[in-house]
């Protein structure tokens, strides 16, 4: 298992045509300092940044996994980052010179050969990973796509695949050792689309730079020889092109017997780098494709960025997200005006759970009212909004020095009293975040009772 952080020695390029766009285009492997993470940048756009490769990043997954900024995109970088992923690279700069990186013959093979000829470094620096210790799993049941990530001491992949087709039918695969296996194991198996679909990813503008030497194409049609004539001329393929005997277009050898469903691992491999970190745990995946992937990705760097801020500022392990003690390393509020006593669970840039206790110490007991104790509506709003910090402040880098300003509040309801005694749950979900001025719909309930309600407009300012 990797354990050190890696880059590569020197720059190593490779050119050629994009799958789906079918341009021309050279990728640069460039070394990268320990913490630059990977990131590609198109410097055949002037003024362009550079894109991390996280799942902040994806714009879209129609046919393979595409990130951008702006106007800036890349296509298609599932094979590319499986190539460092499998190699332990993660820190490096990849410079391209058009829109996707080359598809050479549909595998990773390409990219892992010129970045081991490059040369691999490690650091000082010992790799993060995320380390899974509860199963997390995304399922489609309509289309019968399952992934489950269990705790494991490695990183570790089984993957089962199963089509009505007789090319293909059920396969299975299992990577049990990354450093070991992939470049040679998992890295060679190409991309494969079924016949039928071809017609349909040409009329989408797609596969412009597929063919037969860098996809295996599955024959799943009826009208055979006929139907793959009128594809290949559909395609403008020159020489011929026949059903095949073994179900594949041309009988093209395979590399492993079960090759498809070591692509589809590979690239899962590369949808996983998307998380920003490697992780210890055993994916089981069950015809499982990129959006699947992505999913299932999604949910796992929310609980890596959820550690990261739990490691910020939690002082000690408890069952709570963090104690008072946590939440005054982040809120400026002090007594007698913090509302908040624990955050029990936050996603970031989604959603934070937190309570507070209403004892009948609090002060504004004392007027409101004086036998008949009930807390303020207000003061109800303001604990809501201070949960709602909370949130906003760790969606920006440095929250110790910011501090939130509110600047409307809308659609206010006060359902129920509040009174000593009662425990406050406050829930808030961010709606829209720009520019550092956020949405949040908060609710506050006592037990399971709605007690108030209302839509929050706020922003980030340095203190």
């Amino acid at each position: 298992m990797y354990t050190k952080k890696r880059t590569i020695a020197r720059e190593a390029s490779l050119t050629g045509v994009g799958l789906h766009t079918g341009e021309t285009c050279t990728i640069t492997f460039k070394p990268a300092a320990a913490d630059h993470g990977i990131k590609f940048l198109r410097t055949d756009l002037p003024g362009s940044q550079p894109i991390p490769a996280d799942i902040d990043h994806v714009i879209d997954i129609s046919r393979g996994t595409t990130i951008g900024i702006g106007e800036a995109k890349v296509h298609t970088v599932e094979h590319a980052l499986a190539a460092l992923t499998g190699l332990g690279i993660d820190n490096v700069l990849i410079a391209m010179s058009g829109p996707e990186p080359p598809v050479v013959d549909g595998s990773a093979l390409p990219f892992v050969e010129v970045l081991q000829e490059a040369g691999l470094v490690d650091f000082d620096e010992d790799k993060a990973y995320l380390e899974i210790d509860t199963p997390m799993s995304y399922s489609e049941p309509e289309r019968r796509v399952d992934i489950v990530v269990l705790p494991s001491d490695e990183f570790r992949i089984t993957f089962m695949i199963d089509f009505a087709n007789p090319a293909l039918g059920t396969q299975y695969t299992s990577l049990v050792d990354l450093e070991k296996e992939f470049a040679e194991e998992f890295a060679p198996a190409r991309t494969f689309c079924f016949l039928s679909e071809v017609e349909m990813l040409k009329n989408q503008g797609l596969i412009k730079g597929g063919s037969l030497d860098n996809a295996m194409v599955i024959y799943d049609l009826k009208g055979g020889q006929i139907e793959v004539d009128r594809i290949r001329s559909l395609l403008g393929i020159e020489g011929e092109v026949f059903v095949g005997r073994t179900g594949i277009i041309n009988d093209l050898p395979l590399r492993f017997y079960n090759e498809p469903v070591r692509h589809k691992a590979l690239d899962l491999i590369g949808d996983l780098t998307l998380i920003g970190v490697p992780i210890k745990g055993h994916v089981l995946a069950g015809r499982s494709g990129h959006k699947a992937n992505v999913a299932l990705v999604k949910k796992l760097r929310s609980l890596y960025q959820k550690r990261q801020i739990a490691s910020r500022f939690q002082t000690k392990k408890t069952e709570a997200f963090l104690d008072i003690n946590g939440i005054l390393k982040i809120m400026p509020h002090r007594y007698p005006f913090l509302m908040i006593d624990r955050i029990l669970d936050l996603e970031p840039e989604k959603k934070v759970v937190a309570i507070k206790n209403v004892t009948i110490n609090e002060p504004f007991f004392q007027g409101h009212f004086p036998g008949h104790p009930i807390m303020p509506g207000v003061m109800i709003l303001e604990a809501m909004a201070q949960a709602g910090g909370v949130l906003l402040l760790n969606a920006v880098e440095n929250p110790e020095a910011k501090v939130v300003y509110f600047m409307s509040i809308d659609g206010v309801k006060f359902r129920k009293p509040v009174t000593p005694g009662d425990q406050l749950r406050f829930e808030l979900e961010m709606l829209s975040f720009r520019r550092n001025t956020c949405r949040m719909q908060g609710k506050t309930f006592v037990d399971d009772a709605l007690v108030a309600e209302a839509t929050f407009m706020a922003t980030v300012v340095d203190k």
